[in-house]
């Protein structure tokens, strides 16, 4: 079965994108594509993804915020933070939003996808097996 992923991002021209990214991913497909923070919490619980790809920096609750609630809510669901920004810019907020990773938008691609969820699936067995 194939990874459901949900793209939040403002701009729509990086939700193309992204969408084509997830694509090329062998195992992954688009569920569903949201612009805002509240968007993205409200189509997580409808659509139940295994994964949401997320800007950091939205309208309304910013990414950070809506990974966090996303997660509260249902644990299961993987959440990926995107940006153009440089990490240092909210590092310290990072941890507290239960993401998995922080990618910078430049080099987002189908491999970092698939790397980036490979990782998070051997670091949840490990983690069940202690």
């Amino acid at each position: 079965m194939a990874v459901q992923v949900l793209i939040c991002d403002d701009q729509e021209a990086f939700r193309s994108a992204a969408c084509e990214v997830v694509k090329a991913a062998l195992g992954f497909e688009v569920v569903g594509e949201v612009e805002t923070g509240e968007e993205s919490v409200m189509a997580a619980d409808r659509l139940h993804p295994d994964l949401v790809l997320m800007d950091v920096h939205l309208p309304g609750i910013d990414g950070l915020e809506a990974s966090r609630r996303i997660r509260a809510a249902n644990p299961r669901i993987v959440v990926l933070l995107l940006s153009t920004y440089d990490r240092e810019d909210f590092s310290a907020r990072i941890a507290g939003s239960g993401a998995i990773a922080f990618i910078s938008k430049a080099t987002f691609g189908p491999d970092v996808l698939m790397d980036a969820w490979a990782r998070d699936r051997s670091n949840r067995l490990t983690a069940s097996d202690q």
